[in-house]
């Protein structure tokens, strides 16, 4: 079989194995009734590009690309990743550099300025790969704050 890598379009039907690759990655279960709900809403919205690798015939990785719209100077739109997993199976094969390439591509064709994205700060292979692909770890300050399970909330 072949290692070519493919990169399409999320489909409702990958949602189960996306499900899989996020409690490989998190440690926890995802609610796949949300997510059908979610990505039923999502998957038409022109600023959402949702994204998957096949490899070898698997779903091999994912990403989530969203083109933001800004109101100040000439109004560029800039675009946020998030979600990006590769299965353990699959890494060290391109799998990762397909997706990112992809979904920079989606944002250039969205007329995105940059582009923009968190990872937490101890996963430094995961700093590593992004830094090989051009990406600036230490150029500005990401900033995270949990808005559902801070104290004081339920």
């Amino acid at each position: 079989m072949t290692d070519e890598i493919v990169v399409r379009r999320l489909a409702e039907v990958d949602l189960l194995t996306l499900a899989g690759l996020y409690k490989q990655f998190w440690g926890e279960e995802s609610c796949l009734e949300k997510m059908r709900t979610t990505f039923a809403r999502l998957k038409d919205d022109p600023d959402y590009v949702f994204l998957v690798a096949q490899q070898q015939g698997d779903v091999a990785g994912s990403v989530m690309g969203i083109a933001c719209h800004e109101l100040y100077g000439d109004c560029n739109p800039f675009m946020v990743i998030e979600d990006v997993i590769v299965d353990k199976v699959h890494r060290r094969k391109g799998v990762g550099t397909a997706l990112m390439s992809a979904v920079e591509r989606w944002g250039i064709d969205n007329g995105c300025k940059y582009v923009i994205f968190v990872t937490e700060s101890d996963r430094v292979e995961a700093h590593r790969f992004y830094e090989s692909l051009g990406y600036e770890l230490d150029a500005h300050k990401g900033l995270k704050k949990d808005l559902i399970n801070r104290l004081g909330h339920p």
